[in-house]
């Protein structure tokens, strides 16, 4: 008898361990390379951190470590895939050779406004070329992206108004579809993360940037530049945070499904308010004596009308379907409106 009750005493423990276990929360690493407070991580990531907790009741949580403190921008897919994070920024600009058809959407004149390039990539990465190649052939999973308002050249001394500016500038790069960009414009690109290019800028070592409004600020290159093109977009960056299948697969279906919907639900609000902050800090900046100089579109246009073909033939040569993802994004972006 007692005996038997040792059995029921230590069954009961057991059982109460293991159910104590189960219901403790998920905590997962979120790494990305931002600064703290930087708007993107603001709009996109913390918004859908706290809903997937609420609707989870709890069920996980969320470590964000900014600013690098995991790893650097340009390691970010290997940190993910490795499980030092469980959700990492991957951008697909600074892993062109691990993810290169992504970069349809960082080509000059892909599209118009955010969303447009935001809801063809989104599309492509869980249904299409994309998701076949950079996604799963990466064994990684999108939950997050936004592709940024167009890029403008900024530089420190000398203004950039016509096509002849541009030539001999060293201009920092993503490298990829921007290094192709640039060149055809007769620029030197300097391959560099974004969080390394002040340093750069104030050495002189470069001439200026290819960047996004917003990131001139939150990087603090604001400070450095003096004059800014206008009337012209010279490509755009995929901004997206994935998880690793490895980490998605210890997921319940429960907090699985809440990290999708939660994703698609949001998305489009996103990429509006990403493309209204785009004006309202060029208005800031021009308050501040950044000069922006108004460019002749066609002439820039001519010089870049052969860089899509350049970079789809190129991926092809090497087996990368860089055709097939051209025609692919270009056949959503044209059914989307601009707002």
């Amino acid at each position: 008898m007692a005996a038997l009750r040792s059995f029921f005493i230590s069954f009961t423990l057991i059982a109460s361990a293991v159910f104590a276990q189960a219901a403790d929360p998920v905590t997962l690493r979120v790494a990305d390379s931002f600064p703290k407070g930087h708007f993107l991580v603001k709009l996109m990531l913390e918004p859908w951190m706290e809903e997937v907790k609420k609707r989870t009741n709890g069920a996980v949580t969320f470590e964000h470590y900014p600013a690098q403190q995991l790893g650097k921008a340009a390691d970010m897919l290997k940190l993910t895939q490795t499980g030092v994070a469980d959700i990492g920024y991957v951008a697909p600009g600074y892993v062109s050779e691990k993810m290169p058809v992504s970069e349809v959407a960082m080509l000059p004149g892909a599209f118009a406004h955010s969303c447009q390039g935001t809801l063809a990539y989104w599309k492509l990465a869980k249904s299409g070329v994309i998701a076949e190649q950079d996604y799963a052939g990466n064994n990684i999973r999108l939950l997050l992206a936004v592709t940024l308002p167009q890029y403008r050249i900024f530089t420190v001394k000398q203004p950039v108004k016509d096509v002849a500016d541009v030539t001999g500038l060293k201009l920092r790069s993503t490298g990829g579809a921007q290094d192709l960009t640039l060149r055809a414009l007769g620029a030197v690109p300097v391959r560099m993360a974004a969080p390394d290019a002040y340093e750069s800028l104030s050495r002189g070592t470069m001439d200026g940037l290819l960047f996004p409004l917003e990131s001139v600020v939150a990087y603090g290159a604001d400070k450095l530049v003096k004059h800014a093109t206008d009337g012209f977009g010279f490509g755009s960056f995929v901004v997206s945070y994935s998880i690793s299948e490895t980490a998605w697969k210890r997921l319940t279906p429960e907090i699985q499904k809440a990290m999708v919907d939660v994703a698609n639900e949001n998305m489009p609000s996103v990429c509006q308010e990403v493309q209204k902050a785009d004006q309202t800090t060029k208005e800031k900046l021009e308050a501040a004596g950044v000069r922006f100089e108004p460019l002749q579109p066609d002439k820039f246009r001519e010089l870049l009308k052969g860089v899509k073909t350049t970079w789809a033939e190129g991926l092809d040569s090497r087996g990368k379907r860089g055709s097939a993802a051209l025609k692919e994004f270009d056949d959503i972006v044209d059914t989307i409106p601009v707002n």
